[in-house]
């Protein structure tokens, strides 16, 4: 039977886990100054967000050396570290695509292939990767350490990828950003 805690955040997990998205496809589509707004374009913030993304990374894998070195603190605090590095990298997302119009990627030919590949294996890991954060969270909190371990081993690589292909991204399309 599920523990108290589990049970009490399951219910967070499944609506997080599909609000997330939905709330970010939907504000994705909304163009501040096409409704009207007058907004100026967030166009410093790629490279912020990016440079964020890349610090998850490390602070994953620092959590990662820290827990298999026996430091569970430092894993616990890079861990939430890592969490709120995530929900600031969606809320300055969020906010460049409202109010700039989208980026087109201008390379051509096999790059192109690889770039949209990246891109698109990047954006659906990172849907993925919504609930398996949050349960592996949910694990550790209720210190169901067996199952929080189980569940990270499959987390760890897939929110490492998105961190690092985030930056990928990045650098492939910011040639082709309107100043």
């Amino acid at each position: 039977m599920e523990n108290t805690l589990e049970q009490k955040y399951n219910k967070w997990i499944v609506v997080l886990s599909v609000a997330i998205p939905l709330l970010v496809a939907l504000l994705f589509g909304v163009n501040l100054k096409k409704l009207g707004y007058d907004v100026q374009p967030l166009s410093f913030l790629p490279p912020i967000y990016a440079t964020i993304n890349g610090v998850t990374a490390v602070v994953l894998l620092v959590a990662i050396w820290a827990i298999k070195n026996g430091k569970r603190k430092l894993h616990e605090n890079l861990m939430k570290f890592a969490i709120v590095l995530s929900v600031l990298f969606l809320g300055m997302y969020v906010a460049y695509h409202m109010t700039s119009d989208s980026t087109k990627f201008g390379g051509e030919g096999a790059i192109k292939y690889v770039y949209y590949f990246i891109l698109i294996s990047h954006i659906l890991l990172s849907i993925i990767i919504i609930p398996f954060v949050l349960i592996t969270y949910v694990k550790a909190l209720a210190q169901r350490f067996d199952k929080h371990r189980k569940i990270a081993k499959i987390a760890f690589p897939m929110w490492l990828y998105v961190a690092v292909t985030g930056v990928i991204v990045y650098l492939m399309i910011s040639p082709y950003y309107v100043h």
